[in-house]
């Protein structure tokens, strides 16, 4: 299993691992990711590292409690995978990049 490893690079390995992790930590911050419910009704924004930092809501959902908070829940779902299935991708081109241990 291990016969075609070099563990003298591990060391080397981990650093290099720990410098893409930062590099996509502040690329995260800078991403941003808009989830849409009810027709545009509802907009969710969040940022890649999975903070909600906008909501919009239509007024004519303003008298509508129960509509709204489906909507709510749903875009806000919506944005959540969004942000996961990023991180995901991020995470298996930095194992790609690494030296394929994703693979």
């Amino acid at each position: 299993m291990f016969e075609n490893m070099d563990f003298s690079k591990m060391g080397e390995m981990l650093k290099k691992a720990q410098e893409e992790a930062g590099k996509l930590q502040e690329e995260s911050k800078s991403k941003e990711f808009t989830a849409k419910s009810g027709g545009g009704l509802v907009k969710v924004s969040a940022n890649g590292m999975g903070e909600i930092i906008d909501i919009d809501i239509d007024d004519s959902l303003l008298e509508d409690k129960e509509s709204l908070q489906i909507l709510l829940i749903s875009a806000v779902n919506d944005v959540i995978k969004m942000v996961e299935d990023d991180k995901k991708l991020a995470a298996s081109k930095m194992l790609g990049s690494l030296g394929g241990f994703g693979g």
